[in-house]
């Protein structure tokens, strides 16, 4: 949403000064110069970026438009994720779960958590450690450097959409430039003319450099950076799992395991104890989820 109107606000203001100056707005209406400039920048990003980089570009420019929805209450439903998934591994047994691990969208835990199960990666990364710890012999310390390979290789392929915005926003300037000279190229070729015709390509010329310059640090170098913050919040994210589900393999309670990872939501969307304690109670008891089970 914010996304939405800070591009509203850059074109607003950018019209408006233009036109408290009295500048006459269809000079800049310049298709050709939007073409060159565009389709070129479309042309550079189709040959630098393999297909997949591209098809989570356009997932990650999707999320920028659609917000953060990583907040308070989406951090509550997680870790009551958690607790009723460690109640019922701690009542059942670990072998218990080995179903839900292996078939997530069939677990009566996982199958309560929707928005949990569309995110596949964090399924297979919250199931994959699950199922290492079923099987048994495998130290915490060994986990932990599993789980923490998984993020960094997951964060590293997120971040190579936002290196692919990067590259396209540093060289919108340049082609902007590339069509201000075409443009000039059009004017020399229209010396002797009537002098407003030249005027009116010497101007279509410049809106190629001003179009260039204001795509790349209006628009697509601030949504590379909205893509980037998404992806670190992603990854705060996975830490916090990472967290609860160590704290529940070394050993420790529940309520303990769901509580040390709620210290590792960040600050500004973390919920109380009181809070995750009335969600987590709230869910069901256990006797119900294993006798769905």
């Amino acid at each position: 949403m914010f996304a939405i109107i800070g591009i509203v606000v850059v074109i607003a203001a950018i019209l408006g000064g233009y036109l408290m100056e009295h500048g006459p707005l269809l000079v800049l209406v310049q298709p050709a110069e939007l073409l060159i400039i565009l389709g070129a920048s479309i042309g550079t990003m189709l040959i630098g970026t393999p297909f997949p980089t591209l098809q989570r570009l356009l997932k990650g420019l999707a999320g920028v438009f659609r917000g953060n929805t990583q907040n308070g209450e989406f951090y509550l439903e997680n870790l009551q994720m958690l607790y009723q998934l460690f109640v019922y591994a701690r009542k059942s047994g670990l072998n218990a779960l080995e179903p839900d691990v292996d078939e997530p969208e069939k677990s009566p835990v996982f199958g309560k958590y929707p928005n949990f199960l569309s995110n596949h990666h964090t399924v297979h990364f919250v199931c994959d450690t699950l199922r290492m710890h079923i099987t048994g012999g495998i130290d915490p310390y060994e986990l932990d450097q599993m789980m923490e390979l998984d993020m960094d290789i997951h964060h590293q392929e997120e971040h190579d959409p936002v290196a692919a915005l990067h590259t396209t926003a540093d060289a919108l300037p340049g082609l902007g430039i590339v069509a201000a000279v075409l443009g000039v190229v059009i004017t020399m070729g229209a010396l002797g003319g009537p002098p407003e015709e030249i005027g009116r390509k010497v101007a279509a010329a410049l809106v190629g450099t001003f179009v260039g310059i204001l795509m790349c640090y209006g628009f697509f170098g601030p949504m590379a950076s909205r893509m980037a913050r998404n992806i670190d919040a992603e990854a705060r994210y996975y830490h916090v799992m990472r967290v609860g589900m160590l704290a529940f393999i070394k050993g420790s309670a529940p309520m303990l395991a769901v509580e040390f990872a709620r210290r590792a939501v960040p600050s500004a969307v973390r919920p109380t104890f009181a809070e995750m304690e009335s969600k987590c109670k709230s869910g069901g008891s256990v006797g119900s989820v294993s006798a769905a089970a």
